[in-house]
């Protein structure tokens, strides 16, 4: 046996535990990898970095626009370039690509090349880095996802948490260059990493999903194809009802600031309000990570989307800063309940044989909600002078879906129609 397959399938197989968790931690890892490609991220720098390229917020808020858009395209090419090639070759490529493109992101001296880079790091960070890290899970977890997809999600949580507050540190001290720099080496670093401990599925190191020594299961790879799922209403609920949430947290979080000062809140609690609905959003994951094993998640679905209906409806009513942070709390909880949904939902419903593609399609819905929640919300303010007419349009989608959700038929992957019958 050569090194390269003691290494590549010895070590996956003769774990003293399902290897499957060494991976779940490296897809966590590369979720809060994609920051770069994010709005939380890229709102880190986008202060210093127009006054650094000499441009106004209406340009770069343009361009962050169409940037997201493009970049959704990626999703597509990702799916199909997973199902093909792998979790372990498309995860390596995507960051050593990104890892690039944040380099020379970080070189720029003129607004010339902008949106290249815009759509290069919202396409391969935000899309394409997405699309893979929840697909090395879904690979790899079958009876146990729901509860993977929970530790998953509280170490995205967690793991963003910790590489904001140091980035925004670092852009504060040092600044924007440096920081992005930095994140361009990391990147590079953990692609090389996954290279070396991500494999492409149980099955290519001799493993059964989720089995362990003693246990004779043998569990074939079965799945709906991409047109399948897409004609099934239970893949437009959930990918709906997620980027409903996505397009009120994008609104929400670039201008939450200015939400809250509509109300009269200052600045102490809009911070406040930050902390709550990180601490609440953890909550959630936990939660949601407890009851899918418990509800179906077509009813976790519906809590999550009511939670979201009433924050939304609750807004003008907002009168103490006890109210406001509840009013925070209220969406943190949804989030995480929705991440844990939308990061278990595809390989559950849909079985992990095509999961890559219809993980891309999915994402597509995500991204684009996002893109387009900042833009409708600060335009209803423009023209209205107040962010509740927005609120109030959002919240009849936000409890339809809910609605929807709680009667809608959940299929298994064992459900899928046999090709050529």
């Amino acid at each position: 046996m050569s090194s390269k397959n003691i290494f590549g399938n010895a070590l996956p197989a003769r774990a003293p535990f399902y290897y499957g968790w060494v991976v779940l931690i490296f897809a966590a890892v590369a979720m809060v990898a994609t920051l770069p490609g994010r709005s939380v991220g890229i709102g880190l720098i986008t202060e210093p970095l127009i006054a650094d390229l000499g441009i106004s917020r209406l340009d770069f808020a343009e361009k962050n626009f169409w940037a997201t858009i493009f970049g959704a395209l990626f999703n597509l090419v990702c799916g199909v370039t997973i199902d093909r090639f792998g979790v372990r070759a498309v995860v390596t490529a995507v960051l050593f690509v990104l890892s690039l493109v944040v380099l020379g992101f970080s070189q720029m001296t003129g607004a010339g090349f902008l949106l290249l880079f815009l759509v290069l790091m919202r396409g391969v960070g935000q899309s394409a880095l997405s699309v893979v890290s929840l697909t090395m899970a879904g690979k790899w977890f079958v009876r146990r996802l729901s509860v993977a997809m929970g530790i998953f999600a509280v170490l995205m949580s967690l793991g963003f948490a910790v590489a904001i507050v140091v980035a925004g540190d670092v852009v504060l001290t040092q600044g924007w260059r440096v920081m992005w720099s930095g994140l361009g080496w990391i990147l590079m670093i953990l692609s090389g990493l996954c290279m070396l401990f991500v494999r492409r599925d149980p099955e290519a190191v001799g493993l059964d999903t989720e089995v362990v020594k003693g246990d004779e299961s043998d569990e074939p790879v079965i799945g709906f194809t991409l047109v399948q799922a897409l004609m099934t209403p239970a893949f437009y609920v959930f990918a709906i009802g997620s980027a409903l949430y996505n397009l009120v947290i994008a609104g929400v979080m670039l201008f939450n600031q200015s939400i809250l000062g509509e109300l009269g809140f200052d600045e102490t609690v809009f911070q406040y309000a930050m902390a709550v609905f990180m601490a609440t959003g953890l909550l959630g994951n936990f939660t949601a990570g407890w009851a899918a094993r418990r509800w179906s998640l077509g009813r976790l679905m519906t809590v999550a989307m009511l939670a979201v209906g009433v924050y939304l409806l609750a807004f003008p009513e907002l009168k103490t800063p006890g109210q406001a942070l509840t009013h925070a709390g209220l969406l943190g909880f949804s989030g995480g309940v929705v991440s844990v949904i939308f990061f278990t939902a595809w390989a559950d419903i849909f079985g992990r044989l095509h999961l890559g593609k219809i993980q891309g399609a999915a994402q597509v819905f995500a991204v684009l909600a996002s893109a387009t929640g900042p833009w409708f919300i600060e335009s209803v303010f423009s023209s209205s002078g107040s962010y509740a007419p927005a609120f109030y349009a959002l919240a009849p989608a936000v409890l339809l879906v809910a609605i929807f959700a709680y009667f809608v038929n959940i299929p298994r992957p064992e459900d899928a129609p046999v090709l050529g019958q």
